[in-house]
């Protein structure tokens, strides 16, 4: 059990890490778009303010850790499943460029290998459905009216301030908004990870049930979410700085203070907010807000697909991985599939580096569906 224990938590913070650099576009992306920040030092920020937001709160770790599965019916094998699966989707999606929840990836494998291991009644429907699901739904369209008025307050007011003096001032606001949604991803996000390692100790024995994120836990967590944000997930920032809408700083302003807005209130409500579902919605709001923007919908849509399969797909993989685990039994079990995990990871990011978008070319301009930047294309037969 206490090999167990250790490989689930070390999963869990492998898991947190991929959550920061998947989700760093999320607070980042429009700031390196507009050119308010430089790309290295916008990680580098957005990690040391996760870092932070990661002690604010610990609303949303109580819900993960006991408000969606019965905990007497959990085990650590179950959580490491559920833990394997949000890593794989994550690491897939990140390849893809696409902006997926990382939250709804968690939450979908340890749901999936619940599943599994349990049967249907072990989940508490009821309040996945009411703290994840229409959260899930209901929050890209809130952000989204919110950055729509407040970019289209943004121009109005600004109308008379000449183009150049008023983009130079709203790079700089940029700075404080886009802080805020990072200080808001560490809140809301570094939390779920917290959640899921309280419910394996609970599950294992090591703390009673109901007992809250011990202090050890709420710090490993935030260093490594923090270090995942400084790594930079810039195939994920170049879709959302580059693919969705031209941003101009006024847009980019008003993008970020509606993520952050509704981000730190779903945090003190205690609900799992997807991350990025917000500052998506937010930035097509801005699109949508800015007279002649362009929005680019057909990759709005192949996001939006992703996210509806985000569930069941990270629920496969989890009850899958339980299913061996547990048919190998013990901790083998438990330790073929973390190898397995770590083949599948180191798989991913070799490939990703035949195609790599990196701070020298994330701004780009976006060719295409595609995520790789044109320089980074490789050429076919005919155009070479």
């Amino acid at each position: 059990m206490t090999v167990v224990l250790v490989l689930v938590v070390v999963t869990a913070l492998a898991f947190d890490f991929t959550n920061g650099f998947h989700d760093t576009g999320n607070a980042m992306a429009t700031s390196i778009a507009t050119g308010a920040l430089k790309p290295r030092a916008a990680v580098a920020l957005s990690g040391a303010l996760n870092l932070v937001g990661a002690f604010l709160s610990l609303s949303v770790a109580a819900t993960i850790a006991s408000g969606l599965v019965d905990t007497r019916l959990v085990t650590p094998t179950v959580v490491f499943a559920g833990l394997t699966g949000g890593i794989v989707w994550n690491l897939l999606t990140w390849f893809l460029g696409i902006p997926s929840s990382s939250s709804h990836a968690l939450i979908g494998g340890v749901v999936g290998a619940t599943l599994a291991a349990a049967g249907a009644h072990a989940v508490q429907w009821q309040n996945l459905v009411s703290k994840v699901v229409i959260p899930a739904g209901l929050s890209p369209v809130i952000a989204g009216i919110v950055a729509t008025v407040g970019t289209w307050l943004v121009y109005r007011i600004s109308r008379r301030i000449a183009t150049g003096a008023r983009d130079r001032g709203f790079r700089y606001a940029q700075i404080g908004s886009a802080s805020m949604v990072s200080l808001a991803h560490g809140t809301n996000d570094a939390q779920k990870t917290m959640g899921v390692i309280t419910l394996a100790l609970i599950a294992g024995g090591s703390l009673p049930p109901s007992a809250k994120a011990p202090l050890w836990v709420i710090v490993a967590c935030a260093i490594a979410i923090s270090a995942g944000t400084y790594i930079g997930g810039w195939r994920v920032i170049r879709t959302l700085g580059k693919g969705l809408v031209e941003i101009d700083p006024p847009q980019g302003m008003a993008a970020e203070a509606s993520s952050a807005a509704v981000i730190l209130l779903s945090a003190g409500l205690g609900y799992s907010l997807s991350t990025t579902h917000v500052a998506t919605g937010s930035i097509l709001g801005s699109g949508v807000g800015k007279r002649g923007a362009r929005v680019r919908w057909g990759v709005a849509g192949r996001m939006a697909t992703a996210w509806l399969v985000t569930l069941p797909a990270a629920g496969v993989v989890g009850a899958v991985s339980y299913l061996v685990a547990d048919g190998i039994g013990g901790t083998a079990g438990v330790v073929v599939v973390f190898l397995v995990l770590a083949a599948v990871a180191l798989g991913i990011y070799l490939r990703s580096r035949r195609t790599a978008v990196t701070p020298s070319n994330v701004n780009e301009e976006w060719a295409g569906s595609s995520v790789v930047p044109p320089s980074e294309q490789t050429p076919t037969p005919a155009s070479a």
